[in-house]
């Protein structure tokens, strides 16, 4: 293959992939995950048969030295041309050690 075909099949595919709409991660609605959960209540069980397992597991120690367990869950899709418009949800859910929801927190859902 000369060089100019090979620098048209490399231009050419990198103008498809300025194109590409990538995804990663797994959708989810932290609405609706609100309503479900209750402070004190909900399962680690319950969250993972919710929401499937968590893409990172963590640990931490909050303002009163208590420990806690934190899953983060996120999703993300855009077009790589233009990933400044891409949308990114991320949900992070924090367990006391008997693996009951203490806390949770989500970001990123645009509005309407």
């Amino acid at each position: 293959m000369n060089r100019s075909r090979i620098f048209f099949v490399l231009f050419a595919l990198l103008g498809v992939s300025a194109c590409t709409t990538v995804q990663f991660g797994r959708d989810f609605d932290p609405k609706q995950f609100e309503t479900r959960v209750e402070r004190g209540i909900t399962t680690r069980d319950q969250v993972r048969q919710w929401m499937g397992a968590p893409v990172s597991r963590g640990a931490g120690q909050n303002d009163q030295g208590q420990r806690y367990e934190e899953w983060s869950y996120y999703y993300g899709h855009g077009s790589i041309a233009n990933m400044q418009d891409a949308n990114l949800k991320i949900l992070q859910v924090r367990f006391d050690l008997q693996g009951r929801v203490t806390s949770y927190s989500w970001t990123g859902e645009r509005s309407p």
